[in-house]
């Protein structure tokens, strides 16, 4: 069967634009926007012990303040918007955020993060409200593995999820497994299988160092080498990335319908085509995932009218933008883990 083919034309990037860049000459067009920073699952990586609401935060951002937010972030040239979280379908009014954010002007392409649980179920309503793409966390084939890493025995009711976005007409589907030492050549052999004759793109992504895993992440690490080292040995030919892409690198095979992927955030020049800016839950600018704090945008998401002050604001804190994270001296900024900020 051959490789999976490119998305559609409609959903091309548009014209390059003057519109946000930083100090080291990249320029943005990828927001990623944190509808919620709680979770169903308990992941090992993330959140072990499951999610603890913390006294005296904010309320996470009503629809109103995340449309005036996009919509200051189109009008600077950011065409891709991707709903993250925490879990974002725990929010009993996703599918109306999505709805509305599909709708912004200026929103080309609307991606969602998802860790599958209601991917089966609402798969239609989501296509139906706008969403073109959609990710889904699968970090291992095997049902007691997948029990044990995130809590839950719901792998199969994931995988339907994963067929069903397929079926409905998700113009991509993409499967993020966190890379860990359990990756073995059994699993492997699963992976495979399951993109043989699914047009999915599967991406392993290097397990990260936050400020609460760094004892587990240093035990459990991989290399994203071992996976270009087994993709070279048996065949596989990495493809070039699209305008508006993410980090991954993708890898195609004749013999299959979908791609395997990596996702290396600890290879040197990872940061270096950085296109990205992420929006957490209650309204924080983070310039980078491992970065320190963050630019509350939240008192100019009140009002219509404050659009071109925000607008303003985000031009004002490009140029902090650091060049890289600094992952690699084990230095994670201020994250404590995945789920608060939208990884």
């Amino acid at each position: 069967m051959p490789p999976l083919e490119s998305p559609p034309d409609a959903f091309s990037a548009p014209a390059q634009n003057a519109g946000l860049a930083d100090g080291h000459g990249r320029r943005f067009s990828y927001l990623r926007m944190s509808v919620t920073d709680r979770c169903n699952f308990r992941c090992t990586y993330c959140l072990p012990n499951g999610f603890k609401k913390q006294a005296g935060l904010a309320p996470e951002l009503s629809v109103e303040e995340m449309v005036r937010a996009v919509r200051a972030f189109a009008a600077l040239g950011l065409w891709k918007l991707r709903l993250t979280g925490g879990e974002p379908t725990v929010r009993q009014d996703f599918t109306a955020i999505a709805r509305t954010m599909a709708d912004v002007p200026g929103v080309r392409r609307l991606a969602m993060t998802t860790n599958g649980y209601r991917l089966a179920e609402r798969a239609q309503d989501w296509r139906d409200a706008g969403l073109h793409a959609i990710n889904v966390s699968i970090d291992t084939l095997d049902p007691a593995s997948f029990a044990s890493v995130t809590g839950h025995d719901r792998l199969a009711d994931v995988v339907c999820g994963v067929d069903r976005a397929l079926e409905v007409g998700f113009d991509a589907v993409k499967v993020n497994t966190v890379l860990m030492s359990s990756l073995d050549e059994a699993e492997w052999d699963r992976i495979r299988a399951f993109v043989a004759d699914r047009p999915v793109a599967w991406r392993f992504i290097e397990l990260m160092r936050t400020n609460d895993n760094a004892e587990w992440q240093a035990g459990e690490a991989q290399s994203g080498d071992l996976v270009r080292a087994r993709l070279a040995c048996e065949g596989w030919v990495a493809r070039p990335r699209k305008a508006g892409a993410g980090p991954a690198v993708d890898y195609a095979h004749a013999d299959f319908a979908g791609t395997i992927g990596l996702i290396a955030p600890y290879a040197h020049g990872f940061c270096d085509s950085c296109n990205r800016l992420r929006l957490s839950s209650r309204g924080k600018l983070h310039l980078c995932l491992f970065g320190e704090g963050g630019l509350d945008l939240r008192p100019l998401l009140q009002h219509d009218e404050q659009l071109e002050e925000l607008i303003a604001a985000i031009r004002r804190a490009m140029p902090d933008k650091s060049a890289g994270h600094r992952l690699r001296e084990g230095d994670s900024g201020t994250t404590p883990h995945l789920a608060s900020i939208g990884g």
